[in-house]
């Protein structure tokens, strides 16, 4: 296992005693691009003692496992949390259309259903949103 191919994945050590299997159900083919520097292949054991990468999304190590009022959500951000081959979130169409064909995402405004979401604008919600007269005839 490579860890020296992306800064991410410095500090994580191999694992054996997981599923290593090379047909992976969260593994899709990735374009040459995207497969360069992307970390270890195999499952590994980040900073905190987890194992990321052998689809037993259960640890006692995890902060996930250990969560109260006080934990800082921050603990669980970054790329040591992901497996740069095996996760999940490959398998969403945006996803695969980014890794396996290279198309990206088409980018536009959220919008939401029913509220104004945007900062630099108000709406009076009646307005931008009307409701529609209702006649109580049969």
């Amino acid at each position: 296992m490579s860890n020296d191919t992306h800064p991410s994945y410095a500090n994580v050590k191999p694992t054996h005693d997981h599923d290593e299997s090379k047909l992976d159900p969260f593994e899709i083919e990735f374009r040459a691009e995207y497969r360069d520097n992307r970390g270890p292949r195999e499952p590994f054991v980040n900073e905190h003692g987890v194992v990321i990468g052998d689809h037993d999304y259960v640890s006692s190590q995890s902060p996930l496992e250990q969560w109260s009022r006080e934990t800082d959500p921050s603990v669980m951000a970054g790329e040591q949390w992901v497996h740069p081959y095996k996760d999940i979130g490959f398998r969403t169409r945006e996803n695969r259309d980014l890794f396996e064909k290279g198309i990206a995402p088409a980018s536009s405004l959220f919008m939401h259903p029913v509220h104004a979401t945007s900062s630099s604008v108000e709406f009076d919600d009646d307005e931008y949103f009307p409701v529609p007269e209702v006649l109580d005839e049969p």
